[in-house]
C-alpha cells in the first residue's frame, strides 16, 4: 500500500510541474445566472447583480437571466438585490476558464419593516417554512472539507447535533435518533439510502454514490421540518442537483481519494442540457495488493437532463445506478477468521425519476414520477465457509407525487400535496440456530413476498406579520402493511424578528415513521407493528455578528413512542440498531429478526451552539459547532438505558483560508465523548443487565487539506492533498471478542490516512 501511495504522490508532483510550466495567469471566465422569486418561482426582472470586490455588475432581463463576462479567474461573492426583496449574497463562486459559472438565485420578499433601518444583504438566507435546525452547504463548502472524501453525507457530520459512529462510515445519528430515521431527497425524489454497501432498513454506509460534481447545494434539517416531509422522524437531507452547461460540450476527469471517474455535460438544443458521470472505486486494487482477504469494489453512474419548453414549463430527468460487489480471499487461516466476522453484502441500486414543474400566476406546481429499487445479497460464513446467515431481499418503490405552492397575498403562502407509493418487497432469510453472546437462541427460515401501498397528503399555511411569521401544517400518512395504518401529524413553527440581525425561532410537532420493510419479514407478529411516533420541541435564537458571520443557540426535546422492541430479548429496542456493518457481532439485530411489538419508548434532549463565518471579502471561512445530547430508550424490561448512539459532547472546528485564486488550505478538528456499549465477560458472553453499561473513551482527530488550482485558456487542473488524522491517533471503537485467542480486543482501526486528488476540468 505504501508503494501505491508513493506512486500517486509522484504522479501528483509530475502533473504539478507540467501544469506550472503551462499556466496562464490571465485566464478569465464568466458568470451567468437566473433570479427567481423564492415563493412563486417567477422570473424577477431588473434585479441588480454585483460582483463584490470588483466594478463588475449587471441586471436581469425579462426572463430573470444575467451574464457577467471577462471575469478574472478566482473565487468571488455576488450580491443580488431588488426593491421589495431581501438582498442575498452568494459566496464561494469559483470562476475558471474551463466553463461558465451558472447560478440559480432565489429572493425572498421582505415583510419586516424597521422604519429607517435597512436590513443588510445576507450571506445566510432562511427559508420561511424552515425557521429552525436547518443548514445549507454549497458545492465548494462540501468539496474542500478535509476528511470528507467529497461526500455529501460525510459533510453533514460537521454540523451541530450529528454524531459519527465509526470513522469509516457516514451513518447519520441526528439528535440521538437511530440511523433508520433519516430521509434523503434528490431533486424531489425520496431515496431511502444513498450509500454504497448501504445498511438495509437504515440510511448509512461507507460512502455516498451521489457525485458531488453534480450538486448545487444541500439543505440539512436536523428537526422541526415542515409538513411537506414525513415517514422519517429525525432529519431531512435535500440535495439540489445543478443543470448541465448550456454553452458547449465539456467534462471532468478525476482521480480522487477512493475512486476515479469521468463526467460529461453539454446542451440539448437551446432549451436544455444534460449531465452524465461514471465512476469506479480503486480500493479493490489497493486492498488486494495489500493482501487483505476482504476486497470491496463498486461502480456508480449518474445522469440528469432538463428541458425548458417555455417560460412556464420545465421537465427534468434523473437516473442513478450503483453496483456493489465484494470478493473474499480465504487462502490463509487468518483471512478465514477475519472474513468469518464480516457480514458482507453485494448490492445493486437504482433511482429513476422525472419531474414536471409548471409556473402559474402567483405559484407553481411540481409532479414527480419515480422508481427505486435495491437488490440486497447479504451473507456471513463461518471459518469453514459454511453460511451462518443468508438474506436475499429485493425492494422496489413506484412513487407519484404532486405539490402546489400558491402565494395568496404577499405575506401568505399556501402549499399542499399528495403522494402515493406502490411497494414491491420480497425476502428470503435463512439463519440456522444461532446463539447470541447474550445466550439467546435465534433461528429464522422465512420467505416473504408482498405488494403494499403507502399514501400521504399534507397542507401548510405560512403567514407573515410585521415582525412575526408563523407556519402551521398537518400531514396524514397511510401504510397498509401494519396495524393502525393511518396517522395524522400536526406541526407548528414560528420566528420572531427582534431586530434586523436577531431572531427567536420555535417549532413543535408530531412526527411519524413506518417500520422498515425488513423488520416485517421474519415473524407474522411483526406485521402488527405501528407507526413510530415522536413529539419534537425546538427553541432557538440566531444573531448576525456581521453580514458574513452568524451564531445560533438551539435546545430541543424529542419524546419517542411505539418503537419496535423484541419480545425475546427484553432489553432490545430497535432504536439501538442500524449503524455499522452488523452481523453476528450484534446478533443480526438490525434486521428485526425477533418477534417485535410497538412497546419501546425514549427521550432525547440537547443544546447546540453553532458559529459560522462565510467566505467574504475577508478570505477565510470557518465553523464551530458544540453539541450536548442525552438519549435514553426503554425496551420491554422497562429499564431506561443510554442509547447505543448516546454521545454526550461533540465539538467540531473547521475552516480554511484562500491565499489567492491558486492556493487554499483547510482543516477540521473533531472531538466526541464515547458512546455506550455492553462489555464482554471473560468467556466471550455478555450480560443483559449490563446492556450499554460501559462507555468508550473520547475520540478526536485533526484533518488537513491543501488545494492547488492551475488555470489555462480552456481548461483547469485541480489538485489536492488530504491528510486525515494527522497526529495518527487511532479511533477508539467498540471492542470485540476473539474466539481463537479467547481475548477481548480492540477493533482494527486506521490511524493517519493520506490521500490525493487530481481533476482536469474542460
Amino acid at each position: 500500500m505504501k508503494l501505491i501511495l508513493i506512486y500517486f504522490y509522484l504522479i501528483f508532483i509530475l502533473i504539478s510541474q507540467k501544469a506550472y510550466s503551462q499556466q496562464n495567469d490571465r485566464s478569465v471566465g464568466s458568470i451567468a445566472g437566473h433570479v427567481i422569486d423564492n415563493h412563486t418561482k417567477a422570473n424577477l426582472q431588473g434585479a441588480n447583480i454585483f460582483l463584490l470586490g470588483t466594478k463588475l455588475g449587471t441586471s436581469t432581463d425579462s426572463l430573470g437571466k444575467f451574464i457577467i463576462t471577462n471575469v478574472p479567474a478566482g473565487t468571488y461573492s455576488i450580491r443580488a438585490s431588488l426593491l421589495g426583496f431581501n438582498d442575498v449574497i452568494k459566496t464561494d463562486i469559483f470562476v475558471s476558464p474551463a466553463k461558465p459559472v451558472e447560478l440559480n438565485i432565489e429572493l425572498v420578499e421582505s415583510t419586516f419593516n424597521f422604519g429607517e433601518v435597512e436590513v443588510t444583504a445576507e450571506y445566510f438566507q432562511k427559508s420561511p417554512d424552515v425557521p429552525v435546525s436547518n443548514q445549507t452547504q454549497s458545492y465548494e463548502e462540501i468539496r474542500r472539507l478535509p476528511g470528507g472524501f467529497e461526500d455529501v453525507v460525510r459533510a453533514v457530520s460537521i454540523l451541530p447535533g450529528v454524531a459519527q459512529v465509526q470513522a469509516g462510515r457516514n451513518d447519520l445519528i441526528v439528535r440521538g435518533g437511530a440511523p433508520s430515521e433519516n430521509l434523503y431527497v434528490i431533486d424531489n425524489i425520496e431515496v431511502p439510502n444513498i450509500n454504497h454497501f448501504g445498511t438495509q432498513g437504515a440510511s448509512g454506509g461507507p460512502l455516498s454514490y451521489v457525485n458531488l460534481d453534480f450538486v448545487n447545494t444541500t439543505s440539512f434539517s436536523s428537526g422541526g421540518f415542515g409538513a411537506r416531509y414525513g415517514d422519517k422522524i429525525s432529519s431531512v437531507l435535500s440535495i439540489d442537483l445543478r443543470d448541465g452547461r448550456k454553452d458547449a460540450f465539456g467534462g471532468k476527469a478525476t482521480i480522487a481519494a477512493t475512486q476515479f471517474g469521468l463526467n460529461l455535460e453539454g446542451p440539448i438544443s437551446e432549451k436544455g442540457a444534460y449531465l452524465f458521470s461514471a465512476r469506479r472505486s480503486y480500493l479493490d486494487f489497493i486492498f488486494k495488493g495489500a493482501g487483505f482477504g476482504f476486497v470491496p469494489e463498486y461502480w456508480d453512474f449518474m445522469t440528469k437532463a432538463n428541458y425548458d419548453f417555455d417560460g412556464s414549463n420545465r421537465i427534468s430527468i434523473v437516473g442513478i445506478a450503483a453496483l456493489d460487489n465484494v470478493r473474499l480471499f480465504n487462502d490463509t487461516d487468518k483471512k478465514r477468521l477475519d472474513n468469518a466476522r464480516i457480514l458482507y453484502s453485494k448490492q445493486n441500486q437504482g433511482v429513476a425519476g422525472i419531474t414536471w414543474r409548471h409556473l402559474f400566476s402567483s405559484g407553481y406546481s411540481t409532479v414527480t414520477l419515480s422508481q427505486l429499487y435495491t437488490d440486497y445479497r447479504y451473507r456471513q460464513n463461518d471459518t469453514l465457509m459454511n453460511p451462518i446467515f443468508i438474506n436475499n431481499s429485493f425492494e422496489r418503490e413506484w412513487s407519484l407525487r404532486g405539490d402546489i405552492t400558491y402565494e395568496i397575498v404577499k405575506t401568505t403562502e399556501l402549499s399542499f400535496g399528495i403522494q402515493s407509493k406502490i411497494i414491491g418487497f420480497n425476502s428470503n432469510i435463512i439463519l440456522p440456530t444461532f446463539e447470541s453472546s447474550y445466550g439467546n437462541l435465534i433461528s429464522v427460515n422465512s420467505n416473504f413476498d408482498t405488494t403494499a401501498l403507502k399514501a400521504s397528503g399534507y397542507i401548510q399555511l405560512s403567514h407573515g406579520f410585521e415582525r412575526f411569521r408563523v407556519t402551521f401544517g398537518a400531514r396524514a400518512d397511510h401504510f397498509n402493511l401494519i396495524a393502525k395504518s393511518f396517522v395524522i401529524a400536526p406541526r407548528l413553527s414560528a420566528t420572531f424578528m427582534l431586530s434586523p440581525i436577531t431572531n427567536i425561532n420555535a417549532s413543535v410537532g408530531r412526527y411519524y415513521q413506518s417500520p422498515s420493510y425488513i423488520w416485517l419479514v421474519s415473524n407474522p407478529l411483526n406485521r402488527q407493528l405501528r407507526y413510530i411516533g415522536v413529539n419534537q420541541f425546538v427553541l432557538g435564537v440566531d444573531h448576525l455578528l456581521r453580514s458574513d458571520t452568524k451564531i445560533s443557540l438551539e435546545g430541543y426535546i424529542k419524546k419517542y413512542s411505539d418503537y419496535p422492541a423484541s419480545t425475546t430479548q427484553p432489553y432490545l429496542v430497535l432504536a439501538n440498531t442500524g449503524a455499522g456493518f452488523g452481523g453476528s457481532t450484534e446478533s443480526f439485530a438490525s434486521f428485526g429478526l425477533d418477534p417485535l411489538i410497538s412497546a419501546g419508548s425514549g427521550n432525547t434532549f440537547g443544546v447546540e451552539l453553532f458559529l459560522q463565518k462565510k467566505l467574504s471579502e475577508i478570505p477565510c471561512y470557518g465553523i464551530l459547532s458544540l453539541s450536548y445530547n442525552q438519549s435514553k430508550f426503554k425496551a420491554l424490561d422497562g429499564v431506561s438505558r443510554p442509547s447505543s448512539f448516546d454521545q454526550r459532547w461533540i465539538m467540531n472546528i473547521g475552516g480554511g483560508y484562500l491565499f489567492n485564486e491558486k492556493w487554499e488550505i483547510s482543516t477540521k478538528f473533531r472531538f466526541a465523548t464515547g458512546r455506550p456499549y455492553t462489555p464482554y465477560n471473560s468467556d466471550g458472553s455478555q450480560t443483559s443487565a449490563y446492556y450499554n453499561g460501559s462507555r468508550l473513551g473520547v475520540n478526536h482527530s485533526l484533518d488537513i487539506r491543501a488545494d492547488r488550482r492551475w488555470m489555462f485558456s480552456s481548461w483547469t487542473l485541480i489538485t489536492y492533498v488530504d491528510i486525515q488524522n494527522i497526529y495518527n491517533r487511532k479511533p477508539v471503537d467498540i471492542p470485540r471478542y476473539n474466539e481463537r485467542t479467547k481475548q477481548v480486543e480492540q477493533s482494527n482501526a486506521i490511524g493517519i490516512l493520506p490521500s490525493i486528488g487530481i481533476s482536469a476540468e474542460f
